[in-house]
């Protein structure tokens, strides 16, 4: 158990940067300083208590992001109740489901998710509140929060008759063994589960963020006054840790864009807010690779220079201005995560010198495993596990050699999944130890190697594992791919369903009954870079985009050998 407790670190935090702005919404251009959003927070506790809030209760939380997501979130941890953020993309169906699952009594939300809600159907719900000004949307017959929550500024004088001072911001003692956080997956298999995570867990997440730092420079990546532009889903642990909490922590500066934009808005903001660190999914980069970086390599004047040795160099310098200026010109490091990262993308951006590191995670670690300082990544890792907060072990006889599961142990783990014993014994050890169901290696170093999922590992026909993840990183890459599957259609054969870009193929006048022709070339290919064993045998041409989890994840599950045949 940590000695660091992060609801003291936000109490030292909020006071020590009570001028400085926390949160914008990019959109609104509404802001709050940590001394306002402190405010807001007391108002909230004023709520909770008058609601009969206690320590332990749930309250659920969706919605796009926004100050007052973040503030709700902030405002029900610091209060020692259990804090529910749902994914906004989940279905109507799916949020009424985790919501009752929960247990939840308060719900806040956007205005429009409550048109697509009946309160018959979340009968547990005292109240629910809207995240446009907080004001009650709807409340159980014989309850008082409306009247209270319209006069919440005499209620709030009443209790600061001298005004809210800095003294004023303080919080309950919480245990770091309490769980403060419910975060349902999205899951790959259609079933979601509760995690529950502890301040200890929350705690080690941000306390390593804090701390992180290039190791050349040392300069911290989360710092005081740093400029965090805010995309990625926050009910999703990724984003939450280290685009909300991490840099509340530090006296950072969030603006929020609500979700993930067109790649013109984001570029926009990029260019505004000129943020000091980037959190993003490998998709975003990768697109920028693709659509904007290669047509230049491969076409024209530059490519011929980029067979010159001398004039090489000078384009990779070029092209990573650029893109730095495309960013906003001051990111000290690109933290990449949720997915693998197509390695073509990932060996270009590191030969140009592009600070980009790739970490690995899962929600049931709060999410961080693994990082690496991005002057110290190795190409093909996931950077190294978090020595001193985590313990990490493969499960192979050689474990650098051979892929085994990865197994974690330590501060992030989680305590279990809620009301669910059956699936938290399946995956934590009686003495602690995490099954995360990744195959991969590790260098003695530390530094892990991911090879796949060990549920999508497929036995070949003399026994070899076969990693489906490692073979469409390849084929995603080659031309007119967008996407791809590598299924396991019996016999010892691999067959691919692929989706082609279409779009790319409108813009260079490739007529749709070519693509079969320009498929057939790209499985030659594919096949000149694989072991015997790993040979893909025939490719499908599937017409639309892969279902996806909220977090980008294709739903492999919904895609069996039944749809090639």
């Amino acid at each position: 158990m940590l000695q660091e407790n992060l609801i003291k670190i936000y109490e030292q935090s909020f006071r020590e940067n009570r001028e400085m702005a926390a949160l914008t919404d990019y959109f609104k251009k509404e802001e709050f300083s940590y001394y306002e959003m402190a405010k807001e927070i007391a108002k909230l506790h004023l709520l909770f208590k008058k609601a009969g809030i206690k320590r332990g209760d749930k309250i659920a939380l969706v919605g796009r992001n926004n100050p007052r997501w973040c503030i709700t979130y902030i405002g029900t941890i610091t209060y020692g109740a259990v804090i529910v953020p749902i994914l906004q993309d989940f279905t109507p169906a799916d949020i009424i489901h985790i919501i009752n699952h929960s247990e939840s009594r308060l719900l806040f939300l956007g205005d429009n998710y409550w048109d697509n809600i009946e309160e018959d159907q979340i009968r547990q719900i005292e109240a629910v509140f809207s995240l446009t000004d907080f004001h009650v949307i709807y409340e159980r017959d014989g309850k008082s929060l409306s009247k209270y929550q319209s006069n919440i500024v005499k209620n709030y004088r009443s209790k600061y008759p001298r005004g809210f001072s800095i003294d004023d911001i303080r919080y309950p003692d919480i245990p770091n063994d309490q769980v403060i956080l419910l975060n349902y997956t999205s899951g790959t298999t259609g079933y979601s589960k509760g995690v529950m995570l502890t301040v200890n867990n929350l705690t080690g997440n941000v306390l390593f963020a804090m701390t992180a730092l290039n190791t050349r420079t040392q300069t911290r990546y989360f710092q005081r006054g740093g400029r965090t532009l805010s995309f990625l889903p926050l009910a999703h642990a990724y984003g939450c840790a280290f685009d909300f909490l991490a840099p509340l922590a530090v006296g950072g500066h969030i603006t929020l864009l609500g979700r993930i934009p067109s790649p013109k808005i984001l570029l926009e903001a990029m260019a505004e807010v000129k943020p000091t660190i980037i959190c993003c999914v490998p998709m975003i980069l990768e697109k920028v690779y693709r659509k904007q970086v290669l047509p230049l390599l491969e076409k024209g004047p530059m490519s011929i220079a980029m067979k010159i040795p001398l004039l090489n160099s000078a384009i990779h310098s070029v092209i990573r201005r650029k893109l730095m200026e495309a960013f906003g010109g001051n990111v000290l490091i690109f933290i990449v995560g949720g997915a693998p990262m197509n390695q073509e993308t990932e060996s270009f951006l590191m030969k140009i010198h592009f600070p980009i590191t790739i970490g690995y995670g899962m929600t049931e670690c709060a999410p961080l495993i693994s990082f690496t300082p991005d002057n110290e990544f190795k190409a093909g890792s996931c950077g190294r596990y978090l020595h001193g907060f985590l313990e990490v072990k493969i499960d192979s006889p050689d474990p650098e050699h051979t892929a085994g599961e990865i197994l974690v142990k330590g501060e992030n783990v989680m305590k279990g999944y809620y009301k669910n014993e059956k699936d938290t014994n399946k995956v934590l050890t009686p003495d602690g130890w995490l099954h995360t169901g990744d195959m991969g290696t590790m260098d003695p170093d530390g530094t892990l190697y991911i090879r796949g999922r060990s549920k999508t590992m497929i036995l070949g026909g003399n026994g070899q594992n076969i990693y489906p993840e490692e073979i469409e990183d390849k084929l995603n890459n080659m031309y007119l791919v967008l996407e791809s599957l590598v299924l396991d259609s019996g016999n010892g054969r691999l067959r691919a369903l692929v989706v082609p870009d279409y779009e790319q193929a409108e813009k260079e006048g490739v007529d749709k009954n070519d693509l079969p022709a320009i498929m057939e070339n790209n499985l030659k290919e594919l096949n000149t870079l694989l072991a015997a064993y790993e040979r893909v045998n025939s490719i499908t041409i599937y017409p639309t985009e892969f279902e996806k989890t909220p977090k980008r994840s294709i739903k492999r599950y919904l895609y069996t050998t039944a749809l090639l045949d």
